[in-house]
């Protein structure tokens, strides 16, 4: 199930328009891949997309990184990884092994353990929050989604991509509003 930039347009008409282009070519390009082919997958996959990637305008975290210095949970054991390694991409993949994770499953051929700065240009940054989505198993929580309960799966979902509820009323608005666009 592709989407169009006239239903990210009708959801969200503050979105970053000049990243539009490349985020709905490389959604449609890799989703099949990583399993984001129904409704309730989508919908949950841009709720947190928007929230953290500020509607398109960010690709890399404002921080310096600093912060993740030496966080041994991030992989981040070499002087430097904090930095190095902040939150790139959509989904702001953060630290040394969840870029190591990256590069090694084969999802591209660029070094992104070498040049971390990649993982801010298309489609890489599509296809690493995608990567990031599919691995942490946020699917098969989007699928407990029985139209009652979505905020509460938007909940767990911040809690996977987020490590806690930063931004969680921000995410439930878009969740609401891509649950009003996106039709089967």
């Amino acid at each position: 199930m592709d989407i169009t930039q006239k239903q990210l347009l009708d959801a969200v008409p503050g979105l970053y328009k000049a990243r539009l282009d490349e985020f709905v070519a490389s959604f449609n390009m890799f989703h099949a891949y990583f399993g984001l082919n129904t409704r309730d997958r989508i919908i949950h996959y841009l709720a947190q997309v928007f929230h953290e990637s500020g509607s398109l305008r960010y690709v890399e975290e404002l921080s310096s990184g600093a912060q993740y210095e030496g966080r041994k949970d991030l992989g981040n054991t070499q002087k430097g990884d904090g930095k190095r390694f902040k939150g790139r991409g959509f989904i702001q993949l953060t630290g040394r092994k969840n870029y190591q994770d990256f590069y090694n499953d084969g999802w591209c051929s660029d070094n992104v353990v070498a040049y971390p700065n990649l993982v801010s240009n298309f489609p890489l940054n599509q296809m690493v929050s995608m990567w990031f989505w599919d691995r942490n198993n946020l699917n098969d929580l989007a699928d407990l989604d029985n139209g009652i309960n979505g905020e509460d799966i938007v909940k767990k979902i911040t809690r996977k991509v987020n490590g806690g509820y930063n931004g969680l009323d921000e995410r439930v608005k878009f969740y609401q509003k891509f649950k009003k666009i996106i039709k089967e």
